[in-house]
């Protein structure tokens, strides 16, 4: 086996979100919260789903997580998609950066974003380690 580099966690990242609070942003909003929070392949992924609301709410709490490990919440050039979450054919979520947060992890020398979410009927939460190298 091939000896891996030494890793080091840089920043942990942690959100809790009522599914009840995305249900209702997303009745009063629809279309216009979707578009303006997450990328198509997170909504087609959501919408596909029996409860679109659980996931949306994981995918809110992912996106939550990722800002706190970055140190920057929703500010300093770091927006809604700017933290996208993608999700395997095997169903293991990641994470991909894109500008703000991208520059920003980069700068903190994070390499990778190791993600792990979960839900019930009324909570979903993620949790997020920020990996350097």
């Amino acid at each position: 086996m091939a000896e891996r580099p030494h890793s080091s966690i840089i920043a942990l990242g942690l959100d809790l979100v009522e599914v009840s609070r995305i249900r209702a942003l997303l009745a009063r909003s629809g279309d216009r919260f979707k578009e303006r929070m997450f990328h198509a392949g997170e909504i087609e992924y959501c919408d596909a789903c029996a409860s679109p609301e659980i996931h949306y709410a994981a995918r809110f709490a992912a996106k939550e997580a990722v800002v706190k490990a970055l140190g920057t919440g929703f500010a300093e050039g770091v927006g809604w998609k700017d933290v996208e979450v993608r999700r395997a054919a095997n169903g293991q979520p990641s994470i991909v950066l894109h500008d703000g947060a991208a520059r920003q992890a980069a700068s903190m020398g994070i390499q990778r974003v190791l993600l792990t979410l979960t839900h019930t009927e009324t909570t979903a939460a993620a949790s997020v380690v920020a990996i350097g190298e």
